[in-house]
């Protein structure tokens, strides 16, 4: 049986300091919490940025390239996913539902990757969905998503197909069939989130069962479904995630003390069900990703 690789989702860009107040939101903290969840056993750290005076989501890219540098002055091999999710959300307005309300980030496909351009971390997301979300609409087009595809892939960045249900799964593979993502392929299944698939273990093995042959996946679920998906993840042959921007519970009514204690957490179920956590090094041989 291959290793596990955990990934740790360190902010996202929903959760705020009412819901955890040791969320990280400054680079130096986002830095720390990698630093941290790669000691309690991580192998990728999948970064969001936030202004550091309002903690609101940022898309700035000197903001996520200090973050990269003080995470490698420590720690080289830790594998950094940079999120595009940024700029795809839309609200419609009363008044015209073609004019954008507040709230809205929707923004250019050019824009979204920009910081993945400029930096260059080892992987980006690459979002596929378009879905009712919250009180928004995501919304990530096939026109859109080659664009932002091409772009991750001339700059040598290896895309994390994330995805939400299985019309994600059916486009990502038509991406694949035509040259537009080439391989080595690393797919992220998305459960818990209203409106996409449900963290149970029959929408799991579906979305699993249309995977092309020979990729890499991981999944993750939402909320209170976090350790559970943890274990079924394992159990179906993938990888896994954990971390502030699914859930701050460690158990129930009891926030965890930080990220790393939710990647403990994966470590210690891991061992019990039998698998081993694939280290920074060897989660790079797996996904095909050069050593620093």
């Amino acid at each position: 049986m291959a290793k596990t690789i955990i990934s740790c989702a360190l902010t996202g860009n929903i959760v705020t300091r009412d819901q955890h107040p040791n969320l990280p939101v400054t680079p130096v903290e986002i830095a720390q919490a990698a630093l941290d969840a790669a000691n309690a056993g991580a192998a990728i750290v999948h970064i969001h940025v936030r202004d550091p005076q309002t903690a609101r989501p940022s898309m700035r890219t000197d903001l996520y390239g200090e973050v990269m540098d003080r995470i490698r002055q420590v720690n080289r091999e830790l594998i950094i996913n940079l999120t595009t999710g940024e700029g795809g959300r839309f609200s419609p307005s009363d008044h015209d539902p073609k004019v954008a309300a507040e709230g809205s980030t929707l923004t250019l496909p050019e824009t979204r990757v920009a910081h993945v351009v400029a930096l260059k971390p080892d992987i980006c997301s690459l979002d596929f969905n378009t879905m009712n979300s919250g009180a928004n609409v995501v919304i990530n087009t096939p026109k859109n998503v080659r664009k932002m595809a091409k772009l991750i892939v001339d700059a040598g960045v290896l895309p994390e197909i994330e995805v939400f249900d299985s019309g994600d799964i059916h486009m990502a593979n038509d991406m694949i069939a035509d040259g537009t993502i080439p391989g080595p392929h690393l797919f992220q299944l998305v459960t818990g989130v209203k409106y996409g698939a449900a963290s149970t273990t029959t929408a799991l093995a579906y979305l699993k069962s249309i995977l092309p042959a020979g990729c890499q996946w991981s999944a993750f679920g939402l909320g209170r479904m976090e350790f559970p998906m943890v274990a079924q993840s394992f159990l179906l042959g993938g990888h896994v995630r954990v971390g502030f921007e699914d859930n701050v519970y460690i158990r129930r009514g009891e926030l965890a003390r930080d990220n790393a204690e939710l990647v403990e957490q994966a470590v210690s179920l891991l061992g019990i069900l039998g698998g081993e956590v694939a280290t920074p090094s060897e989660a790079r041989a797996l996904l095909g990703l050069a050593s620093r």
